[in-house]
């Protein structure tokens, strides 16, 4: 069966065909008598309005673009949950694209969202991202741009991301607090503000307990690129490992998995040899070899909270200069751990 058109509808009600679009738009200025007909009329017979004919009409699409570094990711997958809940609860459709930490990737992703005609762009930065011009010059134009998780101080735009800092600092003082004063670092490189502020929470813990910082202890890991990730945290492993040291804390959740893999293959004994913890929001960290304690995520709220301010910003509204809001992080400790 074809779709009744707002003609159709205007010639069942003998009323105009403008009448009938403002009717089904909410207009406040058509009577509750003549929208109660119109909407009866449309839902009696399965109108179903052109997206495509409104959307040029009002230049809205009401479809919101999101670029994450990639979807196989359990904290990525509940940051999408938020967001999709969010923009279906206000009536928006999403657009996901993934840069798979990819810079090249990242560009071309924001060029074809912008192109299709999306109202507003959300983005986590990839991990390869340094030059952050191709979303300055969006910016400068106007176009509602809104970052999550991953955050730069390169944009002057609104930013949701967890308490890195306050999330670092339990980790390292929950290992602290549990008798290891040899705690090392890994951390994926990156220039983006997550890499410094992990870094810089582990430093606060370390020199608010009276423990030496040791540079020595400290690796920075390359896993931008997909294909040698196994082999850049087995160099930085063997590296860390030289130092012997009695635990690590490790700042992503790829990293954490990874390192409790290369942990069990070398046949170290968790918490006995070394204990860890990490960055994840995964819902098998409680049943991983051992349950791995792990610094937990708002992950659904980011997403909430990033998708409801770009919103806000598509619908105009004055919400105020661009700031950063920082979500509480949850430590959760397992026997990864805890001796």
């Amino acid at each position: 069966m074809s779709n009744i058109t707002l003609r159709d509808i205007s010639k069942a009600l003998n009323i105009s065909v403008s009448t009938v679009s403002r009717a089904l738009t909410d207009s406040h200025e058509i009577g509750e008598e003549t929208k109660k007909l119109v909407l009866a009329y449309a839902k009696e017979h399965n109108y179903v309005p052109n997206r495509m004919a409104r959307s040029l009409k009002v230049g809205k699409t009401r479809s919101i673009g999101v670029v994450i570094c990639s979807i196989d990711n359990s904290f990525v997958a509940q940051m999408l949950d938020g967001i999709d809940q969010i923009c279906a609860d206000s009536g928006y459709q999403i657009i996901i694209m993934q840069s798979k930490e990819s810079y090249e990737q990242e560009k071309a992703c924001i060029n074809l969202l912008y192109a299709s005609g999306v109202d507003g762009i959300m983005i986590s930065p990839s991990f390869q991202t340094t030059d952050f011009s191709h979303l300055k010059e969006l910016q400068t134009q106007g176009f509602p741009i809104v970052l999550f998780d991953r955050i730069t101080e390169e944009l002057d735009v609104h930013k949701v991301t967890a308490n890195n800092i306050q999330g670092a600092y339990q980790a390292t003082a929950h290992l602290i607090s549990s008798g290891y004063t040899k705690i090392a670092h890994l951390s994926s490189k990156s220039t983006l503000a997550m890499t410094h502020e992990r870094f810089e929470g582990y430093k606060q813990a370390l020199a608010a307990h009276q423990v030496a910082y040791k540079e020595e202890l400290v690796k920075f890991c390359n896993t931008s690129d997909p294909q040698n990730i196994d082999e850049n945290v087995a160099k930085a492993m063997s590296e860390l490992l030289k130092q012997k040291p009695q635990a690590i804390f490790t700042a992503t959740d790829l990293l954490s998995t990874k390192v409790l893999t290369y942990l069990n293959e070398h046949h170290y004994k968790i918490p006995e040899d070394i204990s860890l913890v990490g960055f994840s929001n995964s819902d098998l960290a409680p049943i991983l070899n051992p349950p791995l304690s792990t610094v937990r995520q708002p992950s659904r709220q980011i997403g909430e909270l990033a998708a409801q301010t770009l919103i806000n910003l598509v619908k105009g509204k004055d919400i105020g200069p661009a700031q950063t809001v920082l979500l509480a992080t949850e430590l959760q400790v397992r026997k990864s751990s805890s001796k």
